[in-house]
C-alpha cells in the first residue's frame, strides 16, 4: 500500500474491570491519499505464551481441559475446552512464563523449550500477541498433579493423549481452541512424531 498512515489518535477508556477496553478514534490515510476518520474498540489483556508438550517415545501430547465462560455464552454447551498449556506473560518474558505455566497447569517441570512462531490471535479487536513454543516432557519430569494456581481460580484437568488422537479431535470438533490447533498442526506439518 502506498499510504496507510495513521494520525490524530485519541484513546478513551471504556473499561478496566478485568483488563482494559479502549475506544480508539483516529484518522487513516486511504490508498487515494485522502484521510478518513475511524473508530475501533481494542481489548488489551496483555501478551501470552502457549506450548505443545510432547513425548516422542510415547507418541503423546499433554493438553488441558478447563471451563471457559466466553465459549459457554457462545454455544459451547458445557463450556469446557481442550487446550494447549498457556498463560499471560509475567514481566514480559515468554520463555520463563511458559515454563512456569507448564508446572502450574500440568505438573511437569521442563527446562528446555523452543519458540516456533508468534501470532496476533484476534487482530480486529484484541491487542494480544501469543508466543508459541514446543517442548519435550518425560514421566520423570512430573513434580505435581498440576491443575493450575489456586489463587487464579483455575480448575484444570491434565490430559495425556496420543498425538494421532489429538489430531482426530481437531477434525471431529472436540478441539476448537485456535492456539491448540495451530500447535498440533505445526507438529504435524513439521513431522515431529515422524523422527
Amino acid at each position: 500500500m502506498k499510504y496507510g498512515n495513521v494520525r490524530n489518535i485519541e484513546k478513551e477508556l471504556l473499561s478496566d474491570n478485568w483488563y482494559t477496553l479502549n475506544k480508539i478514534t483516529f484518522e487513516y490515510q486511504r490508498e487515494d491519499g485522502s484521510w478518513e476518520k475511524q473508530s475501533r474498540e481494542a481489548y488489551d489483556r496483555g501478551n501470552g505464551a502457549a506450548i505443545l508438550l510432547y513425548n516422542l517415545k510415547k507418541g503423546k501430547v499433554v493438553l488441558t481441559r478447563q471451563f471457559r465462560m466466553p465459549t459457554y455464552v457462545n454455544g459451547n454447551t458445557d463450556g469446557m475446552m481442550i487446550e494447549a498449556c498457556a498463560g499471560l506473560l509475567e514481566k514480559g518474558n515468554a520463555e520463563e512464563t511458559i515454563k512456569m505455566e507448564v508446572e502450574e497447569e500440568t505438573g511437569y517441570k521442563i527446562d528446555k523449550v523452543k519458540k516456533v512462531f508468534e501470532s496476533y490471535m484476534s487482530p480486529g479487536s484484541v491487542t494480544e500477541i501469543l508466543y508459541f513454543f514446543i517442548g519435550q516432557y518425560e514421566d520423570a519430569m512430573k513434580v505435581s498433579e498440576g491443575g493450575g494456581a489456586e489463587d487464579e481460580t483455575e480448575n484444570i484437568e491434565v490430559l495425556e493423549l496420543d498425538f494421532k488422537e489429538a489430531i482426530s479431535m481437531v477434525q471431529s470438533g472436540e478441539i476448537k481452541d485456535a492456539k491448540t490447533i495451530m500447535l498440533l498442526q505445526y507438529a504435524q506439518i513439521h513431522g515431529i512424531f515422524d523422527q
